[in-house]
């Protein structure tokens, strides 16, 4: 549409015929086609609004972010079809907005939006009305001394683009845990040393301390003995968080063998059965059994598995049910651990693998910082969903086939043999 169409339109449309209009209209329709196409091949999410928040128009890819019908959104009001976006707080301030949100349905994403204010030009004249959109720009222009924007009338709505950056999000939050790693493997040498050498040594002295208390009446001998227990019982703790730390920081090459995920998920059960039958907790165990033969180190994978049944068995109360799935998509296998505990609010699930963070009252914070690490070791992905008071659902993802090459068709093959030659 050439610039200006509009207006020559307006100004005419005293002089001209039925016809004409007719055609004037079928061009409008093809444009609108046009532009439509144009902007569903854009891979940002594109929405207009009217000045109340109301949907206007919408591309393909803003409907795939928020998982939007068009058709059944046209109307409506932006902040009713997208739940916990703040329409009032973006939009307030009248000018060129850019905010970064996570987004959680359809998929878990975060979404940069910049939001610009669609205003009616007006030059004093019918053939001098426009629609414009003030651009950052130009709002950083307006409060120069000596320029001026075009008077404006009222404003009319606002253009929203959005753009996924979950990659680069990923990407920055990958190289801060890497950073946090590093330098937490340069502290755990010092730990090992410098909490590991007296823990031995009182070890020791609580075996000597024993062998004096079989020498004592029984009096005195019990109430020795129960203090000797809860030092020995503190100092078994320390060491398993000690342990615990190092695990999740120290390098370790898993030694791959071709292993069976179902039989290290039943044996992982097993160990906790004494538990699992004191708390009267079901669990379910739907293990497909024509799974392939995953490249596993048996004993790192049983480690993660024991953290996550441990952390789920924690989280429900008596009775609680723990439903585990094991299944097969075109890559990978996915082992799927389902909980009825009291589920993570939004903010605790975002910071679920920072090192030392936990719910619980005597936790240390590891568990699942060592099952990530132990599953990205194997080439895998880690994923929790959850709601506050709704159970968590945490999902392990191990490839089973490695991509390395790729059967070409035989036309295909033909012609890159073809240009071989002609080079």
């Amino acid at each position: 549409m050439k610039a200006g169409f509009l207006e020559k339109l307006i100004e005419r449309l005293g002089r001209i015929g039925p016809e004409e209009v007719q055609n004037y209209f079928l061009r409008l329709a093809q444009e609108k086609g046009f532009l439509e196409t144009v902007f569903n091949a854009i891979q940002e999410g594109i929405i207009v609004t009217d000045s109340k928040g109301r949907i206007t128009y919408l591309n393909e890819a803003a409907c795939g972010l928020f998982g939007l019908e068009g058709g059944d959104v046209i109307g409506k009001r932006l902040d009713e079809r997208i739940r916990g976006l703040d329409w009032e707080s973006l939009t307030k301030s009248g000018g060129p907005v850019s905010h970064d949100m996570e987004i959680f349905y359809p998929q878990n994403r975060f979404v940069n939006f910049y939001i610009v204010p669609l205003m009616i030009e007006s030059r004093g004249s019918v053939g001098g009305i426009g629609l414009s959109a003030v651009t950052s720009a130009e709002a950083d222009d307006s409060a120069r001394p000596g320029l001026t924007l075009p008077a404006t009338g009222e404003q009319v709505g606002h253009v929203m683009i959005l753009r996924d950056i979950t990659e680069s999000r990923r990407t920055a939050q990958q190289t801060i845990e890497s950073e946090r790693l590093n330098a937490l493997t340069l502290l755990a040498a010092g730990v090992a040393h410098e909490i590991g050498n007296p823990l031995n040594s009182l070890h020791i002295h609580l075996q000597l301390m024993e062998r004096g208390v079989q020498k004592l009446d029984d009096g005195a001998k019990a109430d020795l003995q129960q203090s000797i227990d809860v030092a020995r019982s503190e100092v078994n703790r320390l060491d398993s968080i000690v342990t615990q730390f190092l695990r999740a920081i120290r390098p370790s090459r898993p030694q791959l063998r071709p292993e069976n995920i179902n039989t290290i998920v039943e044996e992982a059960v097993r160990f906790f059965t004494p538990e699992i039958q004191d708390r009267d907790i079901v669990v379910e165990q739907e293990l497909r059994s024509d799974l392939p033969l995953l490249q596993l180190d048996r004993d790192q994978m049983k480690q993660a598995f024991y953290n996550v049944i441990k952390n789920s068995l924690e989280a429900m109360k008596r009775y609680g049910t723990l439903h585990i799935h094991t299944d097969l998509d075109d890559t990978h296998v996915l082992i799927r651990f389902v909980d009825t505990g009291g589920g993570m609010s939004a903010e605790n699930l975002s910071r679920v693998f920072e090192p030392y963070f936990t719910t619980k009252p005597s936790g240390t914070g590891l568990g699942l910082l060592i099952v990530r690490r132990i599953v990205r070791e194997h080439g895998g992905e880690l994923s929790i969903e959850s709601g506050q008071d709704k159970g968590l659902t945490l999902t392990i993802r191990l490839p089973y086939i490695d991509k390395r090459i790729r059967m070409l068709e035989a036309g295909e093959a033909r012609d890159q043999r073809s240009e071989v030659r002609n080079q």
